[in-house]
């Protein structure tokens, strides 16, 4: 496995309710300044911890799962599924999502930009999933040295990923560092 890959065999640590004090649903929520989104895609999802909170944003239709590993998709069709039918697991590859283009009003991604291999075709991917003014979403670790998170070098500085977003088409890019461990970066597909 990859250094940039989080270990499925760590998968208890993606549930831990502390996250959800870090990354804050509600806060992010705020700043989209969303009406009535209906599909969301969530890149990496894991176990699907953080589009359960997002569930609550959207009045019908339904949160897209992904993920690259087995185990992670397994798991949220074990444990998440019958009581959430609205999130809807999805096994994509590195870069590709077996699904229809302009499809969803929201994309995000937490806690996975560092582990891209390629970035900007995961950005050029989400690009073709969105709808036309959809927005995307991305949280990841400062780039800083702090004990918790993936290693220094694997961390972008939000101004990197700003200039990713630009090169990949997005628009109305701004950057948010208020979180204490984590950036958010919001952009637009116009």
């Amino acid at each position: 496995m990859s250094e940039k890959k989080f270990d499925p065999k760590k998968l208890h640590k993606l549930n831990n309710p502390e996250r959800l004090k870090d990354i804050p649903p509600g806060y992010i929520w705020n700043k989209l300044n969303m009406a009535n989104p209906e599909t969301l895609i969530d890149i990496g999802a894991g176990t699907g911890f953080f589009s359960i909170p997002f569930l609550r944003y959207i009045k019908i239709g339904k949160i897209f799962a992904c993920d690259i590993s087995d185990i992670m998709i397994q798991w949220m069709k074990e444990n998440i599924c019958q009581q959430y039918p609205n999130i809807v697991p999805v096994k994509m590859e590195e870069n590709i999502v077996p699904l229809k283009d302009g499809i969803a009003d929201l994309l995000y991604m937490i806690n996975l930009h560092h582990e891209l291999e390629k970035p900007e075709e995961m950005l050029k991917e989400s690009m073709r999933l969105l709808k036309n003014n959809g927005k995307i979403f991305i949280s990841d670790w400062k780039k800083e040295e702090m004990p918790e998170g993936p290693p220094f070098h694997l961390r972008y500085s939000p101004e990197k990923v700003h200039a990713q977003l630009t090169s990949s088409g997005f628009k109305n890019i701004s950057i948010d560092n208020e979180m204490p461990k984590h950036f958010l970066i919001i952009a637009e597909k116009m």
